[in-house]
């Protein structure tokens, strides 16, 4: 049985797929139990924020420059 993103384990077909729906709305199943510590998630968010701005901040202008340059290249790419 294949993994989803949060390593959860999913049908491989489409009619379990159907059954899994199916237990899902009507209760007999939750779709994702949220078992990660709060407190975690916290920390790890004020950490995530900090880290954007001191990154820029360290950062040349050239070098956010051309980053810029290589991210709008990808984004844009054909």
């Amino acid at each position: 049985m294949p993994r989803g993103p949060k390593g959860e384990r999913r049908p491989a077909d489409v009619i379990g797929a159907a059954v899994m729906v199916g237990r899902i709305a009507t209760g007999e199943i939750q779709d994702a139990p949220d078992n990660r510590n709060p407190n975690a998630v916290a920390l790890g968010s004020l950490g995530g924020k900090k880290g954007g701005k001191a990154r820029a901040a360290k950062l040349s202008a050239r070098n956010r420059a051309s980053i810029a340059k290589k991210a709008a290249k990808a984004r844009w790419k054909e």
